[in-house]
Formats: C-alpha cells, structure tokens, sequence
C-alpha cells in the first residue's frame, strides 16, 4: 500500500443516518434473557445495521395458558424503531405448557408443537398474536429456527412435519396480517432432498422468502449454497427470495457452537466477517445478518435442571462481555475488531447499491517486487457494484484465514468515464488516492494498474463518488 496516498477514513454511520441497506445482525436469544440488551443498542445503532434479528420466545411469553407477556420483546422492538433499526422475528421456540419433551429443555429449544391438536392450536395462536401486536412495527417473520439440526428439532429432523409446521405457521401470519413477508427453511446443513421434500407439503405457496445460514471458514462456500437454494425454491415459488439469516466465527478458541474446534482469534474473525459479509452481498440476497451482537451462552441442548449444561459460552459476538455464575454476559460491553470492520461495510454499503458488471480485466505479470508472477483473475474473489454516483470493484485472494496472511500485487485494466480513483482497504477504512503516476493511460478512458495491491481480506477499488 506504500506506494498509495492514504486521503483519510471511512466515515462510520448510525444506523438512523442510513436509509436502507442490507445488512442485519444477530441479537437472538433473549428469548432465554442471557444479556442485557440495553447496554447493546447504542453499540448497535453506531455499527450501523439497518435490521435484527431477535426470536420471539413463546416460553418467556406465555406463562399461563392464553395469557400473553409481551412486555419484555415490546421493550426491544420500540428501542430498535426509535434508532431507526428494523427488526426481524424468527417465531420459536416450544412451549413447556403444551409439549411434555419442552418442560425439561433450557428454554424450550428445539421442542416444536406438532404433535397434539393443542400443541398445535396454541402455537397458532400464539403465532398470530405475535403478527397482530408487531404489525406495523416487525415486516419479516421467520418460521423456526435451524429445524435440519437436531439440537433444534429434538424428536428427530423431519422434513415433511417441517414443511406442514412452515406452512401452518406463515398461512397464519398471513391471515392476520397479509402485508407481512414470512420466511422459511432457516436450513443450517447442505441438504437438497430435506429442502425438497419441505416445499413438497406445499410450504412455498406461503412464502416470501428461504432463509439459510452459513458458518465456514471459506466464504466461497455461500456462493454454491446461493446458487442451489435459490433455483429449488423458484421451482415451486418463482418469487422467493433468499436470506442469509446466520453466519459468523468464534473469536477466540475454546467456546461452544458451530466451528467451535478453530484456533479463532478476533483478528480472524474480523476477516472472516469481512470475506462473509461481501461474498453474502455478492450473491445479491435480500440481505445479510451477521451471528452475532453478544458473545454469549449458546443455551441450544440445556438441560433445566442442570445449569452446567447450558454454560456453553460461544464468542462470535463482535462486542464481548463477561459473564455472571449464571452465563448471563455482564459487564461493560466492549467492541472487538470485527465491529470496526462491520461499521465499515455498513457505511461503505448504504443505500441502494447494486451488484454490476464492469469491463475489467486481471492481467497475470510478474511482480517485481514480490519475486513471483501474478494472481489470475479466477485465482481471487472479485464483484463489482454500482450505485448512482459510482462503481466500485472488491476483491480479495481466498487464502485459508487460519493459516496465511497474504500481501501482494496484481495488475487490473478497466474502462471507466471517471477520473476519481480511490483503494479502500475495508479492514481500517482507510482510503487512498490512487497516484496518477501509477495509472497507465492506454487512451479513451481505459487505464492500467500493474501494482495494484491486493490482501487476504476485501480491497476496493472506486470510480467516482461511491463513498457516500
């Protein structure tokens, strides 16, 4: 980067300064009150996340049969609105009032009402009570919660109950209020034929969109996965869409949850977020929501009358905490690197940006200064997006995150109408100016760079006024 002029930072956003974008974050399981999220949502707005993701809790909500708490969920939701942040709900879990299996599970995961006729009207009234109070406040709601994992299906995964369980679930928010945008799936693992046989009960009629997460320390994964969901579910519904509804690392090695065996450390995870979150925008879902707010217990397989089992930390927050005898996060909520990078992307990413097409190409020379030859253009991770003031090229070489750190250079020729050239490295925000001594003018608006650098982690490369 030394031969760049660094010019400045990336201005960080609040969320109440953005308009629109498609970045989400993860504030789940308050359902089961493992935080405080009041000393998380200033930290939040100032990240600048337009949406998040919370579960509805119909253990913590209804106490006494046909008596509805909202008052704990109510508090979040108005906090969210008033700093100009959307929130989603994702409807779960069981209840312990209706469903035997449930009266012994931390929080009732994984328990769906699916087996009694009153379980399963209870549910639905449940459900539609949930729909009529937000209505006008919360637009997307999401049926269940990883229901292909068995730690969230714990009788045994089964694709066709799901199907029936989605398709009762969004018929009924529909009914009550038909403006809003109901989601399904919520699929944690690669399977095609579990997908399939769920939209087979005819799920799909009721559906806006197809939710899915993705943990991974290679980020190329999301883009297969994309792929395949998107054409099933236009087999059956030609309007679906997909959301990216989890993803993340742990910060540090040691925690509990999904890639719980890495050597994780923050500055990994900031590059893994980084690498995820473009890659997800890349394949143009509807939107993106990072796992998670909070480091916190991940309270998944708790047994209620054995505290030890759900003291299973997880550390894929980007604030960290301490935590109480109970696992309760306590503390002075702090930002780990990964916020930074957040904050960056979502001030970076405002507005209405579009995924494009640019004539752009990556040429192979030798790099003088790195003794080798160049990254070939299907060597590295690249997309380009445009918004009405300017484009903007990313790009990054997808070496494994846990074992290499990656600086080199690579040539790129490209045709642009502008002469306002910048790098932003989106690990700091930096932003530079690209030297005209570094541009080669091959005439009519196409130009060279032959050392443009290039990292392990996103860089991007400007034309015109795409730093808004």
């Amino acid at each position: 980067m030394e031969k760049l002029k660094k010019i400045g930072k990336l201005i960080p956003k609040n969320s109440c300064e953005i308009k629109h974008s498609k970045i989400s974050l993860g504030f789940e399981k308050l359902d089961r009150d493992v935080f405080d999220p009041e000393k998380a949502y200033d930290k939040v707005a100032d990240c600048g996340v337009k949406k998040v993701r919370l579960q509805s809790g119909w253990q913590r909500t209804e106490k006494q049969k046909g008596v509805y708490d909202f008052e704990w969920l109510d508090k979040i939701v108005d906090n969210f609105l008033e700093r100009s942040i959307e929130p989603w709900i994702c409807l779960c879990y069981g209840n312990s009032l209706y469903t035997e299996q449930a009266k012994k599970i931390f929080g009732a995961v994984g328990c769906p009402p699916i087996f009694t006729e009153e379980e399963k009207q209870a549910w639905i009234n449940y459900v539609k009570a949930v729909a009529v109070r937000y209505k006008g406040k919360v637009n997307y709601f999401e049926v269940w919660n990883e229901p292909d994992g068995k730690w969230c299906w714990k009788h045994g995964v089964n694709a066709k109950e799901l199907g029936e369980f989605t398709l009762a679930t969004a018929k009924a928010v529909k009914e009550v209020n038909p403006d809003a945008k109901t989601i399904g799936g919520v699929l944690c693992l690669r399977k095609i034929d579990f997908l399939n046989t769920a939209f087979k009960t005819g799920m799909g009629e009721y559906l806006d969109y197809i939710s899915f997460h993705e943990y991974t320390h290679d980020e190329r994964n999301v883009f297969e996965k994309v792929e395949c969901y998107k054409a099933l579910a236009k087999h059956y519904n030609p309007d679906i869409e997909l959301i990216q509804g989890e993803s993340g690392t742990q910060s540090r090695s040691g925690g509990h949850g999904a890639l719980w065996d890495g050597a994780w450390t923050e500055e990994i995870q900031a590059k893994q977020l980084a690498r995820h979150t473009l890659a997800d925008l890349m394949t143009d879902v509807h939107f993106t929501s990072y796992f998670s707010c909070m480091d916190m217990i991940e309270a998944l397989n708790g047994d209620v009358n054995n505290k030890d089992s759900y003291l299973d930390y997880g550390y894929f927050g980007i604030l960290g905490a301490d935590f109480d005898e109970d696992g309760k996060s306590t503390g002075e909520y702090y930002k780990k690197p990964s916020y930074y990078v957040l904050q960056n992307i979502c001030s970076l990413f405002a507005e209405d940006v579009k995924v494009c097409s640019q004539p752009i190409f990556v040429h192979s020379n030798y790099a003088a200064a790195q003794y080798e030859n160049q990254l070939h253009r299907y060597e590295i991770t690249s997309c380009s997006f445009e918004r009405e003031s300017g484009k903007a090229f990313v790009y990054w070489y997808p070496t494994n995150i846990m074992t290499t750190c990656y600086n080199s250079s690579i040539t790129v020729e490209f045709y642009t109408e502008s002469k306002d050239i910048k790098l932003i490295d989106i690990m700091d925000g930096s932003v530079y100016e690209v030297p005209k001594d570094m541009l080669e003018d091959k005439g009519d608006g196409v130009y060279a760079i032959k050392e443009l650098p290039i990292k392990d982690t996103p860089l991007i490369l400007t034309f015109g006024n795409f730093i808004i």
